[in-house]
């Protein structure tokens, strides 16, 4: 679901469990599986190289075992400290799509963050 300029304030610290994100471009083909999320609505995936993480289920056409990107999608997380204040792009699954204090982009999850 896309946004117009919201912002919100960091509560809660997040450090990146992932610092080698797959980033993916709209028709890259996936292997998927049912792993278990903490997060409904994410889909565990490998691509065609090996790299695996977790992708939004909605960005993904799925076939079985097989998904076929529908929209670019990159899974940087990005690490946040309480008192920042973020520029929310876009929210998916529990998480929130930002532009952090320092131009760098990411996700986080919102339960650290408030809706200002």
């Amino acid at each position: 679901m896309k946004n117009a300029e919201k912002y919100a304030q960091v509560i809660a610290d997040y450090r990146s469990a992932y610092p080698d994100p797959l980033v993916l471009l709209r028709g890259a083909k996936l292997k998927v599986s049912d792993k278990a999320s903490p997060w409904p609505g994410w889909l565990w995936s490998e691509d065609k190289n090996g790299k695996k993480g977790w992708i939004p289920t909605s960005f993904v056409d799925r076939r079985g075992e097989t998904g076929v990107m529908n929209r670019d999608y990159d899974a940087t997380e990005l690490s946040v400290k309480k008192g920042e204040q973020l520029m929310v792009l876009e929210e998916e699954a529990g998480w929130a799509w930002v532009d952090g204090p320092d131009g760098r982009r990411g996700w986080v999850p919102k339960d650290n963050i408030e809706m200002e």
